[in-house]
C-alpha cells in the first residue's frame, strides 16, 4: 500500500496523530500535497526555517517556534474538509514537557476540528507520553516501476537506454536507493558512459552503503572455479537460487548455515555465490549494529534488514554469526543480543514464508 493510500485511510478514519518515517521528505511532501489536492483537503507545512505555510493564508506570527506551530495548528479556521498539518523534522523538539503536552492536547482536540498532525522524520522517536496517540507509517523506498520511470525521465535519448535485458539489470542495481540517490546515479552513468550502466549504480550503491556503516556491498571477482571442494554445497545453492516457479515455493531453501574451522572457505563461498547467480552480495556485520543508546542496536538492525528487503533478490552474508550473538542468553548486555536475535529470527521467518 502506498503512502497516499495509507494516509487517506487514516485521515478519513480521523486519526489525528500520524508519524511518517521517511528519508525522502520532499517526495513525501509532494505525495501528501497531491493527495490533499485530489481530495480538496487543506494542507499546511511547518519547518524550523520557513515556519508555517498554508495555502491561502499568511504565515502566523511566531510560527517558526515549535511550540507556536502546534498552537497555530489548533487555531486554523474551521472547515468542512480535513486539514493535514505536516511538521518536518519535529522529532528534534520532543524533549520539552511543554511541546509534548501541546501535542497531546492538539491530537485530542483535532478530532473535533478534523485536523491531523503529521510528523515527518527519518526515524521514529516518540516519547512515552505520545506512543498511544500516534500511528506510524513507513514511506517505502521506490520499487522497480518507480525506478524505471525515473530512469526514462533522465535518459531521454533513444541511445541512452540499454536493451531490455540490460535495463532490467540496471533496475536490479538501483533497488534499495532512494529516489534522490537513483537520480544522481543515473545521471552519473550518463555523464561517464553516455548511457545507463549497472556498473555505475553498483559503484554508487557500494559507497552509499559504506556511508551508512550498517551494510557493505561486495563486488569482487570470486567464482566457484577458484574454490576447491564443496561441490555438494555449490550444487545445492545454485539449484535452490536458480529454480523458479515451483509448485510450492515454501519448499524452496532460502539459506544455509555454514559451520567449520577457520580457513575452510566459508567466506569465499558466500562471496562467490552472488557472482555465480548474478545477485549482489551484502555483508552484514552484527558487531556494527551495536549502539550506545537504548534501542539503537535494534533500530540499526531493522534499518539494515529494510535495505536488504529493498535490494532483493540478493545474497546476504552474515560472517561470524555466533560471535555477534554471543550474549544471546541475556547476561552481560542487558538483553541486547537476545533482542537482536529475536528480531533476526522474525525477519528470517517472514522471508522464508514470503
Amino acid at each position: 500500500m502506498s503512502l497516499t493510500q495509507r494516509l487517506e485511510e487514516l485521515v478519513r478514519a480521523c486519526f489525528t496523530g500520524i508519524w511518517i518515517e521517511s528519508h525522502e521528505h520532499e517526495e513525501a511532501l509532494l505525495e501528501i500535497a497531491q493527495l490533499c489536492h485530489a481530495q480538496s483537503w487543506r494542507f499546511a507545512v511547518w519547518d524550523i526555517q520557513q515556519g508555517m505555510k498554508l495555502a491561502g493564508l499568511e504565515a502566523a506570527p511566531l510560527a517558526a517556534d515549535p511550540l507556536a506551530a502546534i498552537q497555530v495548528a489548533g487555531t486554523l479556521p474551521a472547515s468542512d474538509q480535513p486539514t493535514i498539518v505536516v511538521l518536518v523534522n519535529f522529532h528534534r523538539f520532543l524533549q520539552g514537557a511543554e511541546t509534548v503536552q501541546a501535542l497531546t492536547h492538539q491530537v485530542v482536540s483535532g478530532k473535533q476540528s478534523r485536523t491531523s498532525l503529521v510528523i515527518l522524520a527519518h526515524q521514529v522517536a516518540l516519547p512515552p507520553e505520545l506512543e498511544k496517540q500516534f500511528v506510524v507509517v513507513e514511506h517505502a523506498l521506490p520499487g522497480r516501476r518507480q525506478l524505471a520511470e525515473i530512469a526514462r525521465g533522465i535518459a531521454t535519448q533513444e541511445d541512452e537506454l540499454p536493451p531490455e535485458m540490460e535495463f532490467e539489470r540496471v533496475l536490479d542495481a538501483a533497488l534499495g536507493l532512494t529516489r534522490y540517490e537513483a537520480e544522481g546515479a543515473f545521471s552519473l552513468s550518463l555523464i561517464r558512459h553516455g548511457r545507463l550502466s549497472a556498473e555505475v549504480l553498483w559503484e554508487q550503491k557500494a559507497q552509499l552503503l559504506k556511508k551508512s556503516g550498517l551494510l557493505t556491498l561486495h563486488r569482487g571477482g570470486e567464482s566457484f572455479a577458484q574454490l576447491g571442494g564443496l561441490e555438494s554445497l555449490k550444487a545445492f545453492c545454485l539449484r535452490a537460487m536458480r529454480r523458479q516457479g515451483e509448485a510450492n515455493p515454501l519448499l524452496r531453501p532460502r539459506g544455509v548455515l555454514l559451520l567449520s574451522p577457520p580457513g575452510c572457505g566459508k567466506s569465499q563461498f558466500a562471496k562467490a555465490l552472488g557472482r555465480e547467480t548474478g545477485r549482489p552480495t551484502l555483508v552484514l556485520d552484527l558487531g556494527a549494529m551495536l549502539g550506545s543508546l537504548v534501542g539503537e542496536s535494534e533500530r540499526n538492525l531493522r534499518q539494515a534488514l529494510q535495505v536488504v528487503d529493498a535490494m532483493a533478490p540478493c545474497v546476504l552474508f552474515l560472517d561470524e554469526l555466533e560471535k555477534g550473538l554471543a550474549g544471546v542468553s541475556g547476561s552481560g548486555d542487558s538483553g541486547v543480543s537476545a533482542r537482536l536475535f529475536g528480531q533476526l529470527l522474525v525477519w528470517l521467518v517472514r522471508r522464508f514464508t514470503a
